[in-house]
């Protein structure tokens, strides 16, 4: 953000003594500053249309190949287009979800150390707690409408590549096409609150880092790490910790009996790393000395 652009948005007004007092601006005007750098960002605009054009590229894909049998829904890809998205959604959480969700995140405060323009917009411009909620909230609606536009571009490529055909439930039963359909979308749905949680994670990182590489590549590689400490043995309370755990949760959905403990569970733990990473990460930056840029 320019030195031009913060003091254009600020008005001046004249107190007792003739004292001259600049009026920050309101929240809701900071919110858009992000917003509209955040649009101006050729990565965010390219993630966005990746999120679009992947899906059917991976889906048309998949028709000519042999089934991946070994994975959960694999061996239904070419049965119904459902299976596809589910298919996808199991292999969006090994990797995509973390990397999605730091993108943006992860730079969002750390950028303004690479530029070095943290004095000029808390000292002429913004409030840090008008900043710290608009970068925040900026980062959450940003990956938010990342995920929806995965998900509909997947579910929608599965369905007009391969068709709505019944989907085979985890118990085996058939699930029709009018019942599957909802339930595929609430099934992405669960990937929200995980999401935020490395929304708020990464968020933390850029501030403490202080470092844009660092931000965007840490919770990939403490996701990974989240990941591998689940697959070890007499650790069953720490997996349910952890927040990569929650993109499991919608397995619950497609067996005969459908339980959704384990999305509630994951909704809540995914709700306190997401209020400890913002406590966090406000602190750090109500703290931090700027007097250097």
């Amino acid at each position: 953000m320019t030195h031009a652009a913060t003091t254009s948005t600020t008005s001046t007004t004249t107190g007792a003594g003739g004292v001259a007092l600049t009026r920050r601006p309101a929240t809701l005007t900071v919110l858009r500053w992000e917003l509209t750098k955040v649009a101006a960002q050729a990565r965010a605009r390219y993630l966005l249309l990746g999120c679009l054009i992947v899906p059917p590229l991976i889906v048309a894909v998949f028709t000519g190949q042999q089934p991946p049998s070994d994975t959960i829904y694999g061996r239904h890809i070419h049965a119904s287009g459902f299976a596809d998205a589910l298919l996808i959604l199991a292999f969006a959480h090994q990797w995509l979800f973390p990397l999605l969700a730091a993108l943006v995140a992860g730079d969002i405060f750390a950028g303004e150390d690479g530029h070095g323009t943290w004095k000029t917009i808390l000292t002429r411009s913004a409030g840090r707690g008008q900043l710290y909620a608009a970068k925040a909230l900026t980062a959450v609606l940003f990956n938010l409408v990342a995920l929806l536009a995965l998900a509909a571009s997947t579910i929608v490529s599965g369905v007009l590549i391969v068709g709505r055909q019944p989907l085979p439930g985890l118990s085996g039963q058939l699930i029709p096409a009018g019942t599957a359909l909802p339930l595929v979308a609430a099934a992405w749905a669960t990937a929200i609150a995980p999401m935020l949680g490395f929304t708020a994670l990464a968020l933390l990182l850029s501030v403490l880092t202080r470092n844009p590489t660092a931000g965007v590549t840490a919770p990939v590689v403490l996701g990974f790490a989240m990941q591998l400490l689940s697959t070890l043995g007499g650790l069953d309370l720490a997996r349910r910790l952890l927040l990569t755990t929650g993109f499991e949760a919608w397995h619950g959905l497609f067996t005969a009996q459908r339980f959704t403990g384990p999305i509630v569970q994951a909704a809540a733990v995914a709700a306190g790393w997401t209020a400890v990473c913002l406590l966090i990460g406000y602190l750090a930056l109500r703290r931090r000395d700027i007097t250097g840029g």
